[in-house]
């Protein structure tokens, strides 16, 4: 199968790409499960941008770099929040339902997130991601030029000078599998694009989707390209807290809105009370890290399970209409938000660090470009700032789609098929359930909100032996889809924890009880590839 972009991944990110070349470029769209499975369509909050004129690039660029702590890349942060505008009018004029407000300036309503000195985060009540790619999939769905490979499992991409050890590196396409059948598909393509998401399912509790396991990540890295900054995982302070809620957030936006931490009645005679203003003057509103890290230290002193996240004093119909996903899924469990606090607990939510990038997507290896959470580009720093991720998401796939369409058509190599003569099928699928299982709990309970040296350097041990397992596996037995994420994953935790050991300092969202203090110099933390075989 050849095509002249092939993009892996379905989220806005992968779906602003196909959609800027669709006219020019025959493009191919791999996705793991249907193009709505991805985090985009779970984000509730909105999309962060200039679009008022009491509001300025310059705030917005300074809320940036300071929940960033020291390590956003200013150049790359004042071009993403001064292309903010026209990505969010792009998607007006895709159709995007944004709530409307007929006293705003655009005509849309802007609410605020923890982090941000004004509002302007535009969104679909606190649906926002659903509403935004509900409306891209259609239009995927109806653009002849583009082909759509759903349930289909990308392997590894294909470097020219794996076939030819003269050629100079470059990315000629991917390998993938299509789950049903289990045949492994060959996709020639002239350029490349990973928009696979970010990496939460390494850890045990997370917000995201069961397609978060940093697939993207792993193939670049395995393909030779640096990747940075992976020991900043963002832990969402409120994921609600429910034996039958899987994964569910709570979005930003009710603190944003008035919602007020406390403790709940385990707590005993401090029940009810507020407890962020110990932790930092800006309360429910300072940025994640803080209220994460402020969360996990009231339960582990106070020995809770959760604490309250309380905004009944908001009338019922303003909590109706601006929070009615949230509103009817606490329905559904018991909870009435009206009336009661909202038991929350933090949880794995984005990944900071990725795939080195220009601000044209570009990683290291030529004609392979990482769009969204799987790219580093310098904007999120040590902590995200609350609804930056879509508008990465915009800008950059916007910028790769003009990049790419400036790139020559190379010379069309036809490439092997995919080699299973040495492998048989698994005799033992239990060893990689028990692996996956295993990763994910050491990793939640050494590499989480607080870290110390020596859980990193256990969990370090541990993956080094899990491994050995898991690559033995890959080795002589036929691939399947856990056996691929699980790759993807032992992979992707060696590099957070690598990275959290070399960083000899707190910043952000790496806390380390061993270096609780932070240096005077900000440095990212760049992990080169392993050596190719």
């Amino acid at each position: 199968m050849k095509f002249d972009v092939a993009i892996v991944g379905s989220g806005l990110a992968g779906l602003s790409v196909a959609l800027h070349l669709a006219d020019t470029r025959k493009v191919v769209v791999i996705s793991k499960r249907s193009l709505l499975d991805g985090a985009s369509n779970w984000a509730q909050g909105g999309i962060a941008a200039v679009l008022d004129s009491g509001d300025s690039h310059e705030q917005h660029i300074s809320d940036t770099l300071i929940a960033g702590a020291g390590l956003c890349d200013e150049g790359a942060t004042r071009h993403i929040v001064e292309h903010g505008r026209e990505a969010i009018e792009w998607l007006i004029e895709q159709g995007v339902p944004f709530t409307r407000d007929a006293t705003a300036e655009l005509g849309y309503h802007l609410t605020r997130e923890g982090g941000h000195s004004q509002r302007r985060i535009i969104h679909a009540a606190d649906a926002t991601g659903h509403a935004v790619q509900v409306t891209l999939e259609q239009k995927v769905r109806s653009h002849p030029n583009i082909t759509i490979l759903e349930d289909h499992c990308a392997i590894d991409v294909i470097r020219s000078d794996k076939l030819d050890a003269n050629a100079v590196p470059s990315c000629l396409g991917l390998y993938v599998q299509e789950i049903a059948s289990g045949k492994v598909k060959t996709l020639a393509a002239d350029q490349t694009v990973l928009a696979t998401g970010g990496a939460g399912k390494v850890y045990l509790y997370t917000t995201n989707p069961d397609t978060a396991t940093g697939d993207g990540i792993a193939m670049a890295w395995r393909a030779g390209c640096r990747v940075a900054n992976m020991e900043f995982i963002q832990f969402h302070p409120t994921c609600l807290y429910h034996p039958y809620a899987k994964s569910f957030l709570i979005s930003e936006a009710v603190r944003g809105e008035g919602g007020i931490l406390k403790l709940p009645a385990a707590a005993g005679s401090a029940a009810g009370k507020r407890f962020m203003l110990e932790h930092d003057p800006r309360a429910e509103l300072a940025p994640r890290d803080v209220v994460a890290r402020a969360i996990d230290f009231e339960m582990k002193k106070r020995g809770l399970d959760y604490v309250e996240l309380d905004i009944t004093h908001q009338p019922p119909e303003f909590l109706k209409t601006h929070f009615p996903t949230i509103y009817a899924r606490c329905l559904e469990l018991g909870i009435d938000i009206t009336t009661q606090p909202i038991p929350v607990v933090p949880a794995a939510h984005y990944t900071c660090g990725g795939v080195v990038t220009d601000m044209h997507g570009r990683t290291d290896l030529p004609s392979l470009y990482a769009i969204g959470e799987t790219a580093y580009t310098g904007l999120h720093g040590a902590n995200r700032l609350a609804s930056n991720s879509l508008l990465e998401c915009l800008v950059l796939g916007r910028s790769a789609a003009r990049h790419i369409e400036q790139q020559p058509k190379p010379k069309t190599l036809d490439l092997p098929a995919w080699d299973e003569s040495r492998v048989t099928d698994a005799d033992e699928e239990v060893v990689i359930t028990q692996n996956w299982d295993e990763l994910r709990r050491f990793m939640w309970n050494y590499v989480s909100i607080v870290r110390t040296t020596k859980r990193l350097e256990r969990a370090q041990h541990r993956i080094g032996l899990l491994r050995e397992e898991i690559y033995e596996y890959y080795s002589h037995f036929r691939i399947t889809r856990d056996l691929l994420e699980l790759r993807n994953l032992v992979d992707v935790a060696s590099m957070i924890v690598d990275s959290a050991l070399s960083r000899r300092e707190s910043r952000g969202l790496h806390y380390s009880q061993d270096f609780p203090e932070t240096l005077p110099k900000a440095l990212p933390t760049v992990l080169s590839p392993p050596a190719r075989k």
